[in-house]
């Protein structure tokens, strides 16, 4: 048995075994860990999703999910929120029915991600990194300048209403925590799915040679415009689910804060294996728990921004040990196993050359 055999054969066994683990979960943490670990791992895991496929297989470092995932909340927030007698509400307080207001927010997020897609689809590099951070900010500014929706003030009361096949997720949590495993493992599902349509196909062959792909007939920006929209979608997802999670929205969700965070959990996990969504988003939620409880409590001096100080740490270490992340050093291992074993031209995951023919 090749090396590359075996070593898809020990992650599709540790894959299973993970998911085993996620499904018993509940009944083998906290209810602290369930929800504030686990189930906002699962929701910061899909939205890095969105920013490792576009990067992966695209080429596309976008900063612009947080935005969009933001744009997906804000949206649902402000058409299923009704107004409360007594009580100080925010937003335009809609008060459609729940599953329509879902299947609007998604719809008008991936509209806006395609509009993005389509201005950002021909700049590269640090030109097209540097738009869509501007997508970002004008998001930002938009939900907190306009008080019609909310300004800076939270939309709360959003995990209040949900469609009646969510059902009550506000006082069951470990509903809202199955229902975002599922949600993970069919976008995880869709991916690689896709990937390995002709459309993915040639949409790697874009990420390797835009030029030659334009030549071949392949329309470039219409590609690298699709593919935008698909990320639209699964930040979408995520921004409903964290809408329903945290119960409220503010300008905060799609901050400067938020950006960096989410290119932080990609990067710890690796940009060129969609896995290290997830497990950069666990790895940074342990690291935050650890870092905030424990530091404290154990008589050590307490730096201000200590969380900050220990992940940035850990991000430069990474960077310098893996450019490619946690998923890079698993993937490094198999290669000095392979060059162990003999000479081989197979190539890891996510950086493989398309083949693509006239």
């Amino acid at each position: 048995m090749s090396i590359d055999t075996t070593k898809v054969l020990t992650e599709r066994v540790i894959g299973v075994a993970a998911l085993v683990l996620a499904v018993v979960a509940p009944a083998l943490v906290s209810g602290f860990w369930l929800n504030s670990i686990l189930t906002q791992a699962l929701i910061l895991g899909i939205a890095a999703m969105s920013l490792i496929f576009l990067s992966a297989y695209g080429g596309m470092i976008s900063l612009a999910q947080t935005g969009l995932m933001g744009i997906a909340g804000y949206a649902l927030a402000n058409m299923v929120t009704q107004r409360v007698p007594g009580g100080e509400t925010k937003g335009l307080l809609l008060g459609w029915d729940p599953t329509l207001a879902l299947i609007a927010a998604i719809l008008l997020t991936v509209a806006i991600g395609l509009a993005f897609g389509a201005v950002a689809s021909r700049s590269f590099g640090i030109y097209f990194l540097m738009l869509t951070l501007t997508y970002t900010v004008i998001a930002y500014l938009f939900v907190g300048s306009v008080t019609l929706i909310g300004g800076f003030s939270p939309v709360a009361g959003v995990d209040r209403y949900t469609p009646g096949f969510i059902g009550d997720i506000a006082g069951d949590r470990e509903r809202l925590y199955y229902i975002t495993l599922i949600t993970a493992v069919s976008v995880y599902v869709l991916v690689r799915y896709l990937v390995r349509t002709p459309f993915g196909i040639s949409f790697q062959g874009i990420r390797d040679e835009p030029l030659r792909m334009a030549s071949l007939g392949y329309n470039v920006a219409l590609h690298r415009t699709l593919a935008f929209g698909i990320g639209a979608f699964i930040a979408a997802l995520a921004g409903v689910l964290y809408a329903w999670w945290f119960g409220q929205l503010s300008p905060t969700t799609m901050g400067l804060d938020a950006t960096i965070q989410l290119l932080v959990i990609a990067v710890i996990g690796g940009l060129r294996r969609i896995e290290g969504a997830w497990l950069g988003a666990l790895a940074f939620l342990i690291i935050n728990n650890e870092v905030t409880n424990r530091i404290p409590s154990s008589g050590l001096p307490v730096i201000g921004g200590t969380f900050n100080t220990v992940i940035g740490f850990i991000f430069l270490a990474i960077v310098i040990v893996s450019p490619d992340g946690l998923m890079g050093i698993w993937d490094r291992l198999w290669e000095m196993l392979r060059r162990r074993g003999g000479p081989t031209h197979a190539e890891p995951e996510g950086s493989e050359p398309a083949i693509v023919s006239s």
